[in-house]
């Protein structure tokens, strides 16, 4: 929500809606401030409330927070899942796998840093909130690559732990780099260098082929 979009103090707005415009607030003050330099005074300043309305809604700093990680880190497992269920062909999934990360760090915002960069990493709950987001993520992948390869569990999971981890650092190196490649370019050229190594798995009797094709 931009500074444009901020009601008037003191304009009433269904529960969601103001619950919405906080978390649009905080986010924006959180990446700008990070988490431990922000006070919920800026926040509620930026929403254009009174602070007692923040705390109708949020006990504290912390659950406002993590109500915007959780939202981030479920917003990145449903893409990834929505890329490996969108096609049958194996090329074009990790296509939509890689793209998902870059989409995600390249959204509106930068929530991204509020899952990758953030200055609370260290806390129990946000770590763990984090790193079971990347556990999911990395779930997802392996079903996929175990489910259409000869690879063992533990096998596809190794490979889905490298597909993942290039994925997302690639995607923020890329957002920061000084001479950043058009989005579309750096994603083919990961994808190049993925499909090259996973196209060659052997396939599972459903797949004949003999090798993960880029036809599925």
């Amino acid at each position: 929500m931009t500074a444009s979009e901020v009601p008037a103090r003191g304009q009433r707005l269904p529960r969601p809606a103001r619950r919405k415009q906080l978390l649009g607030a905080a986010q924006e003050i959180f990446v700008a401030q990070g988490y431990h330099a922000a006070a919920m005074d800026d926040i509620a300043e930026r929403a254009g409330v009174s602070k007692p309305v923040l705390y109708q809604h949020f006990p504290g700093k912390l659950e406002l927070y993590m109500a915007l990680l959780d939202e981030h880190a479920s917003a990145l497992v449903e893409q990834v899942r929505t890329a490996l269920e969108s096609t049958t062909d194996n090329h074009a999934r990790v296509a939509a796998s890689i793209t998902a990360y870059f989409d995600f760090v390249a959204g509106n915002g930068e929530g991204f840093r509020l899952v990758f960069e953030s200055d609370l990493r260290n806390d129990p709950a946000v770590r763990e909130r984090v790193e079971r987001m990347t556990a999911e993520c990395i779930a997802a992948i392996t079903e996929t690559i175990a489910h259409d390869t000869g690879f063992r569990a533990e096998e596809a999971q190794l490979l889905s732990v490298g597909l993942t981890g290039m994925a997302e650092i690639g995607a923020r190196w890329w957002l920061t780099s000084e001479d950043r490649l058009a989005k579309d370019r750096a994603v083919e050229l990961l994808v190049s260098l993925a499909w090259r190594g996973i196209s060659g798995a052997p396939l599972t009797s459903e797949h004949p082929e003999g090798e993960l094709s880029a036809d599925g």
